[in-house]
């Protein structure tokens, strides 16, 4: 049997086995006779025999025993060693070693044998515990000879995040028992650790109180949250979102230009307008998710208008009731509040006006009263307490300074105040003794303007002068205000409140002992004066009540300010959170919440009032602090409200971007998500700790339609609170040109810090987690949407030269696409000059984002995936050793312990598996990616082509580009692509439509038949894989997404069989160790693309037309395409015969021992998964070297391929039918996708297809090794016996004439070998030993070869076989000398046998 010659083998036309002798040394591990005797004898011993293992003396030294590991290391290495069991026995070695190379532990084995480092029984005997071979070493830690092996818990961190306290969403181990569970096999092995250390606490904790404060009902409601969210949290979601949603803008009244297209939804019948231009590419699936969303808007403003109105009603009808409440605290000492307010305002004090409208001189008054309270006085005197008036004034007269005078409000011209001035004989007139023409107008009959300011400022700020009354009529309280009275009492005033007075009754109050917090209260009243004011207003009240209404609201808001900046005003201690955080987060339209009024008011007083801003930043920042220490568990949602109305406010978000922890200077990548001030927002995610197994609890017990649903719920919580996000971000970056470019800044910064996110192996304690990075991918996805239009009209605004323009992302370390770091350093050291647009800020930057963020998720659980695949038959490979400890309860306690911890860990595994499945899997998000990608394709090929691309159709191939612009870029560019049309053509096609392809085809094309263009093979080969993905059948798709469109595309059915040749040829070296396998994979892809097209007749015309203008190319790929055909059909069929030998053998157990039967099983097993994983690739080549044959037969019977062909086929031909053909029999052949008689079918086809080719019989006929008759004759009856139907009568007939051609052939030739006689050794090629046709010199070496000869070696070897060097087929000089003397000696050998032919015919004339 010739062995199989693979691609790059060195292969040779003759029949001789030994030129074709397949040396590929990665493709299947051999072993020596000793290697099998180590192994062998090194799993013969007992797992803690250590000496016996290393073959030692208890007496040996240190030397001895490294010596000895040296050697058997490298005997029984899995890398080294093919033979089955080598890997256990390599461990074996390993361990001994690690045992006898150590001291402490070589003494304790000494003394007391076994394992020392068995946490089962450390003085037990050998193999006490059924890991003692692959205990831990000290500490915890790893053994010096295993500093590579992984741990169970940093397996799950190299995705979770965890660590000795459990970081990430799987936290930790528990202290305790540990095991150590091997998870190997391979070269290299891991170890799994159970137990180590503490549990993670959760994140309610971690400010390091030992002790847990007593939960509120509101608190435990919050707490069962997540058990409601499939059906409640969705519904809060959408009620309290009002971002605008992604898509075409709607209008409900009357159509208005551009809004001129009418729709009506099917259910509530909502007539709605939309732009026409918005919706021109929108398909009818499209629409109806449009007309859903209108009415879903619609019935959502409703009911919010409905409720607003409600609310409006209801406070006005409270806030219309007169209140008079006692008061029952007593103010705090006056004078120390007026020292400090004076020390910090420090301004001057406006002059003052008497009732009737007399201005003073004196600013504050000096009479002093006795306070008199209901509440309890203190013993020691009180001091006097200064009259402070918080007023305007049109005076410009000032006679001391007032510290408030900076909060006051300029009045109109002709505004008078009303503050309370000396006391005089005019001051104590009521007002029914004033003139008429003194008097302020009544509002209404019977009631006076004075007593309707007293009316209204009582029911406002809930004051009573009465220190009897302590209730109004509907039952709020009110709060008595004895030093007001009194001083009114003093003065001689009306007893009633006015704007003179409410400063200091405002003051009395809030600064009240007890539980009166001054802001909370402070607020409820502003909510009540903001509403009178509109109401008034609204109503168009007279200008004097107006007037009132104003300055009350001034003096709400001054105090309020005071209550937030300066709490000691009131007698409150100063606290380092901010007073304003607990009323952010409720309703704005709470009685305690911070409505749009107080931040318009607060805003507009921030050049007036330098603690305004810091103090509203303060807020925000305390917000982010704590959000920091909560989930998605938690209640979220305000925070997240809270920073949605507060950006509303440009010159308040300009404050915000400014802040010193929106973008910090330095910071890491896993402290983003906490110490930043949009890091917190942006972590919330289901992906968070803990979150993922409230989602998917038990998942091994979950059928799929509760994963479904569970998907379903976690993907419409994490979608609000993504449209939130986006409506933040939307503000910033809209309000001002400096947030926005901080809010860039930080999306660089967390783009640029998380570059570890694409490494081999991801330490999560070092990056940000998968949910922060997703949320980031998906708002600059959104940011993208309003230039990414279906004709790509702002394509042209991406500026290529941003990337040296000092750009925000950092592509320094970043591999180029075809260009070296040197080069590219180069490259970019040349600034250019002026400043890039927004557009290309975000395009970029959302670059980056899908590179570290959804395609570092997407990578991540690919490799989540192997593990867990990997863990589990891992632990069910472990249970099968309990009976060990079936009759010792305590170490069987310990064993079922320390598997439950494995299994949760993987529990956790799969949870968050589908918890992030259950994010990727969004169609809308994924929409957005494929049409933010799509946008980077088609800038991608404008690039390359250098023309305007879809405008203008491309021409392939492609020139050169001297500047090589495209070179330089990021591989992450093209990746970013790759990685998202893959991901959505595997898991969700559906998604993609027609209109999205075409750019996508074209894409892959180009690059695959401009390869040139790209260094890495494996990111040509995704544009393989996306082809491969898009042609896979689907629901009402045969051809799938791209099939229809591959068949008609002119650009396809130009180029794509050349491009996929072409790549065929260029896979056959990667570069990478890998390469023998991989090239299989993606050669497998590219038969399933071709299969798709052929049917089509113009890729079959212009692959023909094709080979004939570049035969060097077609012979190289036919060559690629034979010597895989012979490498798979010899594993296949050798596969095979080892299961038919070592089934037979097994078949009787009891005549074989032992170790020999578990050797042969271990073989069997070994050879069914070769012949599963060889057979399925078979028939896709073989089906492939039929097509081929059929189209481009010339090129397969050029002589330098036509003899290999031939021998090739013959060998398999009598694999199948001849003498040993008994040997492929096995069991179950569909197991194994084998079906002989089909593969047969096949080959002759080939056959059959090649049978107008002379130089193909002549070659069939010279194989004089596996050319047989006999066999023909076979596969004929075998067709019109056992398998009628695989030929049909004219296939038969055409076979068996083939037959007959190649007996005659063969006759033929053997008597012109015969004629020829003894041939000239100097005529004889040296390689085959056949003679030479067209001798030529090879021009390193000088060696005379045949022309045939050396282009089928440079087929496979670009070097002179006899020397090395380097050789091209244009090198070689023709020796036409030599060849006049063989035409010569071989006209003369024709001659003689001629000679000798005329005289054996006696026949008469």
């Amino acid at each position: 049997m010739p062995a199989a010659t693979a691609s790059g083998a060195n292969a040779t036309p003759n029949g001789n086995a030994k030129s074709r002798d397949h040396n590929q040394g990665n493709q299947d591990k051999k072993y020596t006779v000793e290697q099998k005797a180590a192994v062998i004898r090194v799993r013969r011993c007992s797992a803690t025999a250590f000496y016996e293992i290393l073959g030692l003396e208890k007496s040996c030294s240190d030397a001895e025993v490294k010596k000895a590991y040296r050697k058997l290391s490298l005997l029984t290495h899995p890398d080294k060693n093919g033979y089955e069991g080598a890997d256990e026995a390599f461990k074996l070695v390993s361990r001994a070693f690690q045992v006898l190379s150590d001291a402490e532990k070589k003494q304790k084995y000494d003394r007391y044998g076994g394992d020392p480092d068995n946490r089962f029984n450390p003085s037990s005997a050998p193999s006490a515990s059924p890991f003692s071979g692959f205990a831990r070493s000290p500490g915890g830690g790893r053994g010096p000879m295993f500093e590579d092996e992984i741990s169970p818990e940093e397996l799950f961190n190299r995705f979770f995040g965890g660590g000795g306290m459990g970081g990430g969403p799987f936290g930790g181990f528990d202290t305790g028992p540990q095991f150590v569970f091997n998870l190997g096999g391979g070269p290299g092995f891991r170890v799994h650790q159970f137990g180590g250390g503490r549990p993670r606490r959760r994140p309610q904790e971690a400010n390091g109180n030992s002790e847990r404060a007593p939960q509120s009902a509101l608190s435990v409601l919050s707490n069962l949250l997540p058990l409601l969210i499939l059906f409640v949290l969705p519904l809060l979601s959408s009620i309290f979102s009002s971002s605008a949603p992604s898509g075409p803008s709607i209008r409900f009244d009357t159509p208005e230009p551009p809004y001129t297209m009418h729709r009506t939804t099917p259910s509530l019948r909502v007539d709605y307008f939309l732009n026409p231009a918005e919706v021109e590419d929108y398909s009818n699936r499209n629409f109806r998710d449009l007309d859903r969303k209108a009415e879903h808007s619609y019935v959502t403003n409703l009911q919010y208008d409905c409720q607003l109105e409600m609310r409006t009603r209801n406070r006005m009808m409270d806030d219309a009731q007169a209140p008079s409440v006692k008061m029952t605290d007593a103010p705090s000492e006056a004078d120390k509040i007026r020292n400090k307010r004076l020390a910090k305002l420090g301004s001057q004090v406006p002059s003052t006006a008497t009732p009737n409208g007399d201005e003073r001189s004196e600013g504050v008054s000096t009479a002093q009263s006795p306070q008199t309270s209901s509440l309890p006085v203190p013993d020691h005197k009180e001091p006097t307490t200064p009259k402070i008036n918080i007023s305007s004034s049109t005076s410009s007269s000032r006679a001391s300074e007032n510290p408030f005078a900076r909060l006051v409000v300029k009045p109109s011209p002709g505004d008078t105040g009303n503050n309370v001035a000396p006391s005089t004989g005019m001051d104590r007139l009521t007002e029914k003794e004033l003139a008429p023409e003194q008097r302020r107008p009544s509002s209404t009959a019977g009631e006076n303007l004075h007593e309707w300011e007293d009316k209204v400022l009582r029911g406002i700020f809930r004051i009573t002068l009465n220190p009897s009354t302590n209730a109004d009529g509907h039952g709020h309280h009110l709060y008595n205000v004895p030093s007001v009275r009194a001083d009114l009492e003093d003065q001689g005033q009306p007893i009633r409140l006015n704007t003179s007075t409410l400063d200091q009754a405002i003051l009395e109050v809030a600064s009240a002992s007890g539980n009166i917090v001054p802001l909370k209260y402070l607020l409820r009243c502003w909510k009540r004066v903001i509403g009178q004011w509109k109401h008034f207003k609204s109503h168009k009240a007279e200008e004097s009540k107006l007037d009132i209404l104003k300055e009350a609201k001034r003096l709400c808001m001054s105090y309020c300010i005071f209550a937030i900046t300066m709490p000691e005003m009131f007698g409150r201690e100063q606290t380092d959170t901010s007073p304003l955080i607990p009323h952010l987060l409720v309703d704005p339209e709470d009685d305690e919440g911070i409505c749009h009024d107080f931040l318009t008011e607060a805003v507009s007083r921030f050049a007036e009032d330098d603690t305004i801003e810091p103090a509203l930043v303060k807020a925000v920042e305390g917000l982010s602090r704590e959000l920091a220490k909560k989930t998605m568990n938690d209640d979220y949602k305000s925070y997240v409200l809270a920073l949605r109305h507060l950006v509303r406010y440009p010159p308040l978000v300009k404050a915000i971007a400014q802040s010193s922890i929106f973008v910090p200077l330095s910071i890491s990548a896993a402290d983003l998500e906490a110490t930043t001030l949009l890091g917190p927002f942006f972590a919330i995610s289901p992906l968070q700790a803990d979150i993922t197994t409230q989602y998917f609890s038990s998942p091994k017990t979950r059928d799929r339609a509760f994963i479904t649903n569970s998907q379903q719920a976690l993907r419409m919580t994490l979608t609000t609170h993504q449209q939130d996000l986006l409506d933040i971000v939307n503000h910033i970056i809209k309000s001002d040109k400096s947030a926005r470019d901080r809010m860039l800044d930080w999306f660089a910064t967390c783009v640029n810090k998380n570059h570890k996110r694409r490494a081999l192996q991801v330490d999560k304690k070092l990056v940000s987690s998968d949910g922060f990075m997703i949320n980031m991918a998906v708002c600059l996805d959104q940011l993208c949407e309003p230039f990414m239009d279906a004709t790509f009209s702002k394509v042209d605004r991406i500026d290529v030269e941003y990337l040296r323009r000092q750009p925000r992302i950092d592509i320094k370390d970043e591999t180029k696409l075809n260009m070296d770091q040197h080069a590219a350093e180069k490259f970019y050291e040349e600034p250019v000059e002026g400043t890039s647009n927004f557009i290309s800020e975000v395009f970029f930057l959302t670059l980056a984002a899908h590179h570290y963020g959804t395609e570092a998720t997407n990578q991540t659980m690919s490799q989540l995936e192997k593990d867990l695949k990997r863990m589990e038959k891992h632990i069910e490979e472990i249970e099968l050793d309990r009976h060990k400890w079936i009759n010792n309860p305590a170490q069987l306690n310990m064993f079922d312990t320390a598997v439950k911890k494995y299994k949760d860990q993987i529990d956790k595994g799969i949870s968050y598996k589908y918890a992030v499945q259950g994010v990727l899997l969004d169609e809308q998000m994924q929409a957005r990616s494929i049409q933010f990608v799509r946008y980077v394709a088609v800038w991608l090929l404008r690039l390359v082509s250098r023309t305007q691309f879809p405008k203008q159709p491309l021409r392939l191939p492609l020139d050169s580009d001297p500047s090589n612009f495209f070179g330089a870029l990021p591989e992450y560019f093209l990746e970013a692509v790759v990685g998202a049309y893959r991901f959505v053509m595997r898991n969700m096609p559906w998604t993609i439509s027609s209109t999205q392809s075409d750019e996508l085809i074209i894409l892959c094309i180009t690059f695959l038949r401009n390869s040139e263009k790209i260094k890495n093979p494996y990111l040509k080969s995704g544009l393989v894989t996306i082809l491969f993905a898009g042609i896979w059948p689907g629901p009402n798709r045969p051809k799938g997404v791209l099939g229809d469109l591959l068949m008609g595309l002119p650009i396809a059915t130009e180029h794509l069989l050349h491009a996929l040749m072409k790549f065929y040829i260029e896979v056959e070296n990667t570069g990478a160790h890998t390469q023998f396998y991989d090239k299989f994979n993606i050669r497998f892809e590219i038969f399933q693309i071709i299969k798709c097209i052929w049917d089509n007749r113009i890729y079959r015309e212009n692959l023909d037309r094709e080979s004939k203008a570049n035969v060097d190319f077609f012979v190289r790929f036919v060559n690629l395409l034979l010597n895989d055909v012979t490498f798979v059909l010899d594993e296949s069929l050798t596969a095979f015969q080892q299961i038919h030998n070592l089934s037979q053998e097994l078949q009787n157990p009891q005549h074989i021992e032992q170790t020999a039967r578990q050797e042969k099983e271990e073989a069997l097993s070994a050879a069914k998964g070769k012949a599963k994983s060889y057979m399925q690739l078979t028939n896709e080549t073989v089906a492939m070297l039929k097509l081929f044959t059929e189209a481009l037969a010339d090129a397969f019977t050029m002589p330098e391929i036509v003899q290999r062909l031939a021998d090739m086929l013959d060998y398999n031909v009598d694999a199948l039918v001849g003498p040993k053909s008994s040997e492929l029999k096995v069991e179950n052949p569909q197991e194994y996708d084998f079906q002989p008689k089909a593969l047969l079918s096949e080959i002759l086809d080939v056959y059959l297809n090649l049978r107008n080719k002379e130089s193909f019989i002549l070659a069939v006929a010279r194989d004089g090794r596996s050319y047989k008759p006999a066999n023909f004759q076979k596969a004929t009856a075998i067709f019109q016996v056992r398998a009628k139907g695989l030929k049909s009568p004219q296939e038969l007939q055409a076979w068996t004439e083939l037959g007959k051609k190649f007996q005659k052939a063969k006759e033929a030739d053997d008597q012109a070998e015969e004629d020829l006689g003894e041939v000239p050794e100097e005529f004889l090629d040296p390689l085959v030993y056949t003679l030479m046709t067209d001798p030529v010199i090879l021009p390193t070496s000088k060696t005379t070869i045949d022309r045939s000869t050396i282009r089928s070696h440079l087929l496979s070897d670009p070097n002179d076989p006899f020397n090395r060097s380097p050789l091209r087929i244009e090198d070689v000089i023709p020796d036409t000398a030599l060849k006049a003397q063989i035409e010569a000696f071989k006209a003369e050998k024709r001659g003689a046998s001629l000679a000798r032919a005329n005289l054996m015919d006696t026949t008469p004339g």
